[in-house]
């Protein structure tokens, strides 16, 4: 196919996309004042979550088979290009100092490679087989969950990360987009199509259709992060002391969780080497540390059930 044709199906294309749509109605925006230029964008943005709710039964499914495959020690691995995978690239990253996850554990793979967070790297979105070579790269097993992102529904680089994960490895695939029908939702195992409409500057997907993905991302590391107990009721107990902030967060969290005396609490976390979790687990099951961190390993890492444990009882 000549260059000018193929350039004439990609238009046709982009046409029938609702991210990609005009709106007449904004096309003098750049003559109003600034407050109403931002009056509009915020009252766009206003319409986001409410499109986030209609797709909730099948976000929440694939939060429940991603918590399934990574309890029996998968990763959960994002792919994306642009904006996309820029945001699974900061949401991956969260996760270590949050939820003290492995690095390993949670990865953020964007078209292009670690610069094309910010600088684009021409042509990678348009590649399957990049995808297909950088998910190799990771070893892929069946327990891993590939979560394809794009706005579009139609970029190769993410259609093919959930293809190739799916065929080859039998992992588990979303495929998150912005448009009803899309190619991405076809190929994985669960669809999220979140249609926030035409956005405010004309296929700028960064903006509603990104605001979105953020949305779903954050609802997807973070309630499968539940799923696997790395929380106690909504507190971050398996958070990462790496910064005084957080040490002086962690110290809060075990007061928050037990109502200990400061004593009480600094001995706790001295005799299980800072872990917010054991430290807990010290004060509340009334065990020293080597006996929190092994009910907590026998737990798979679950509070409750090392509590339930400690009290020589079963959880309901």
């Amino acid at each position: 196919m000549s260059t000018d044709a193929t350039y004439t199906e990609l238009r046709a294309q982009l046409a029938t996309l609702t991210t990609e749509a005009f709106r007449p109605e904004l096309a003098e925006i750049d003559q109003l004042p600034t407050q109403e230029i931002a009056r509009i964008m915020n009252g766009e943005d206003a319409t986001v979550p409410t499109a986030v709710a209609a797709q909730l039964p099948q976000i929440a499914a694939a939060i429940d088979g991603t918590a399934a495959r990574m309890s029996r020690g998968g990763r959960l691995i994002y792919a994306g290009a642009g904006t996309a995978g820029r945001l699974g690239v900061l949401d991956a990253s969260e996760c270590p100092p949050t939820f003290n996850t492995d690095p390993a554990e949670v990865v953020g793979l964007i078209a292009g490679g670690p610069s094309a967070m910010v600088t684009a790297v021409e042509g990678a979105e348009d590649s399957k087989e990049l995808a297909a070579e950088d998910l190799d790269a990771l070893n892929l097993t069946e327990n891993d969950v590939v979560v394809g992102i794009s706005a579009s529904g139609r970029t190769p680089y993410a259609i093919g990360a959930v293809e190739h994960a799916r065929a080859r490895y039998g992992a588990l695939t979303i495929g998150l987009s912005c448009n009803a029908d899309s190619a991405l939702a076809a190929a994985a195992d669960h669809g999220i199509e979140v249609v926030v409409g035409p956005e405010l500057l004309t296929g700028s997907t960064r903006l509603k259709a990104g605001t979105a993905q953020k949305l779903v991302l954050n609802m997807l590391s973070t309630i499968t992060m539940i799923r696997l107990g790395k929380t106690y009721g909504n507190l971050m107990v398996d958070v990462r002391a790496s910064n005084e902030k957080l040490r002086a967060r962690s110290r809060r969290i075990v007061s928050l969780a037990t109502g200990a005396e400061d004593a009480v609490i600094e001995a706790a976390l001295a005799a299980t080497d800072g872990e917010v979790k054991n430290a807990i687990l010290v004060v509340l099951g009334e065990v020293d540390g080597p006996t929190a961190a092994r009910l907590l390993t026998d737990s798979d890492g679950h509070l409750r059930d090392a509590l339930a444990a400690a009290a020589g009882t079963t959880t309901p």
